[in-house]
């Protein structure tokens, strides 16, 4: 008998071939039959006018603190994901020298926004190696499935101590001590190393992170652990130094693309189209095109949807608190503030007040933040309300610049008027990358492009400024049913985020719908399928706050054979592993 049948439904597999009708007989978590299946089975699940597809392959996620306590792992179990791949951007938990964890928490907390009250009251430290870390995320049963990658800082940081937080260049030594411990993690099972190399990342207490000066010597020495190991990965973030006002592109490049040859395996880096550089990613596919010619796989990781923040009253920053009026009550619960924001005399006070800067004010805060209140003119042109259900390309005709110009009244002025709305609940849009021309143009000819893949959804990171872990329900949505104009089909974009990730991560079991493989399955209403607004939840460890998006439209997810979710709740089944490479 089978464990579950799935009958009747539309099966988009994930191969990129035309959907078929179908059903799937699952037993021991794996597909065993498929077509017409007759066989009983202890349950089955009429999947008439819906798609079943696979589970959704997130590769770039933050759980690495989440992993540890939260069995759940929304918001991408919400969203049909059913493995995510952390220890992106060089930054995680281990390895851990005794003693050292303040140094991780200030790390994480400035470049990934996770509060570190949070993180102290979440993680129990009971790991020093990577490989005992794994460990002890295995010992957290979870909905999903959990994959890792050793990340650059913490190796650095182990390896040299307060020499790696104070940015000193690695010797000899250091570097050798740092391919080792590399080697030992990817033979305990990562799948690859990352690092961060971002100028706008910081520790909490505005330090560069450690890794962000490695140079050619370090960076391909600690590669060269990946050479002689089975399939493996790398992954980079850079923004080319161009927030340091250097015009160093290629030299930049030159370092990540000697790293990935010194490695011999294929590196994923980041690709944003840049407010600031609208053609850097232009020179990013030109050398990777180079690169690829050359016999290297180097890909472009592209974010389906233009990466912003969100402003709003409950979220870490908006464009009042560079008012110091509003600081002195920003802190209080949030319907007070709210009723101390309708009253006319204060909202006269901070609108009347002059600004203050931020990053002066909190060591944590992007420096970005003052250059956008510096220009908020120019920028209100590219800053949305953002409605229920949300649209994630507006048109500048609804921008806040242009909504107050209509009423003649001031860009904050409009501000503050929206975050007002819905007691409070409203938030304000504001995509920074991937939205140059007020549309997703751009993006399309990115993601279309033969080295790229999707990802940057930056899952269980930015807690409460952006909320893209939502970004496969959105992809869905928008690019294969919503959007005339560059829309892909519904196979190909499944298959981009099923089997296509599977194979850059090296995992032959899962990713399609076919016999043999692991029984991790999204059944999906087609026509039923979108997000909410975000809104922020309270549920993290010390009473942390998250921004939270809900899916509608997910009929069932399941994981190795197991239904975790069932109509958007969860149905308490644990069947996710940590996923170890061989």
């Amino acid at each position: 008998m089978l464990d579950l049948k799935i009958s009747g439904g539309t099966l988009v597999d994930g191969s990129g071939g035309s959907p078929f009708s179908g059903d799937i007989g699952v037993k021991d978590g794996r597909i065993v039959a498929l077509g017409r299946v007759s066989e009983p089975a202890r349950r089955t699940i009429d999947a008439g006018g819906t798609k079943v597809m696979p589970g959704f392959i997130d590769i770039h996620t933050h759980y690495d603190g989440q992993a540890v306590w939260d069995r759940t792992l929304a918001p991408s179990s919400v969203h049909g994901v059913t493995s995510v791949l952390m220890g992106n951007c060089g930054v995680g938990f281990a390895p851990l020298r005794p003693g050292s964890a303040s140094v991780l928490v200030k790390l994480m907390e400035g470049v990934e926004e996770i509060p570190g009250t949070v993180l102290y009251e979440g993680l129990d430290w009971a790991w020093e190696s990577f490989g005992s870390y794994l460990d002890r995320v295995e010992q957290t049963p979870h909905a999903i499935n959990v994959a890792a990658q050793i990340p650059h800082d913490p190796v650095r940081l182990y390896v040299m101590g307060e020499r790696a937080a104070t940015q000193q260049a690695a010797t000899h030594d250091d570097v050798c001590a740092m391919r080792a411990i590399v080697r030992e993690a990817l033979e305990a099972g990562a799948f690859g190393f990352s690092t961060g190399r971002s100028d706008t990342h910081r520790t909490s207490d505005g330090r560069d992170t450690p890794a962000a000066i490695a140079d050619l010597q370090e960076l391909s020495g600690i590669a060269s652990a990946l050479r002689d190991m089975p399939y493996r990965i790398l992954s980079a973030v850079s923004d080319f130094d161009m927030f340091k006002g250097l015009d160093r592109f290629d030299a930049e490049f030159d370092v990540l693309e000697a790293m990935a040859r010194a490695a011999g395996r294929p590196m994923t880096i980041t690709t944003l189209e840049r407010l600031g550089n609208p053609g850097q990613w232009n020179e990013v596919r030109r050398r990777i095109e180079g690169a690829r010619a050359s016999g290297l796989d180097m890909r472009m990781q592209i974010a389906p949807r233009g990466v912003g923040v969100l402003n709003g009253l409950r979220t870490t920053l908006n464009l009042l608190m560079g008012k110091p009026s509003y600081r002195a009550i920003m802190k209080l619960p949030h319907d007070r503030l709210v009723a101390e924001l309708k009253k006319p005399e204060v909202r006269q006070h901070i609108l009347s007040d002059p600004f203050v800067k931020i990053s002066e004010l909190d060591p944590s805060a992007p420096p970005q933040i003052d250059q956008a209140i510096a220009a908020l003119d120019f920028i209100s042109m590219r800053m949305f309300e953002l409605g229920d259900p949300p649209n994630y390309e507006p048109s500048e005709e609804t921008s806040i610049g242009a909504r107050a110009r209509a009423r003649g009244v001031g860009v904050l002025e409009e501000i503050y008027d929206i975050l007002l709305k819905d007691d409070g609940e409203a938030l304000i849009y504001f995509p920074i990358f991937n939205y140059n021309a007020g549309n997703l143009d751009t993006t399309a000819e990115m993601m279309r492009h033969e080295a790229a893949h999707l990802g940057l959804g930056d899952g269980g990171a930015h807690v409460g400024t952006i909320c893209d872990g939502a970004w496969t329900t959105f992809f869905l949505q928008h690019w294969a049913r919503e959007r005339t104009r560059g829309r892909l089909s519904l196979e190909q974009a499944v298959k981009m985020i099923t089997a296509d990730h599977a194979a850059f991560m090296g995992l032959s079991d899962r990713g399609r719908i076919a016999v043999g493989q692991i029984a991790d399955l999204n059944i999906v209403d087609w026509e039923e399928l979108r997000l909410s607004r975000p809104r922020m939840a309270y549920d993290l460890p010390a009473g942390g706050k998250r921004l939270l998006q809900d899916a509608h439209g997910y009929v069932a997810t399941i994981v190795c054979g197991q239904t975790i979710m069932e109509h958007g709740v969860a149905t308490g089944a644990m069947p996710g592993k940590v996923l170890r490479a061989s």
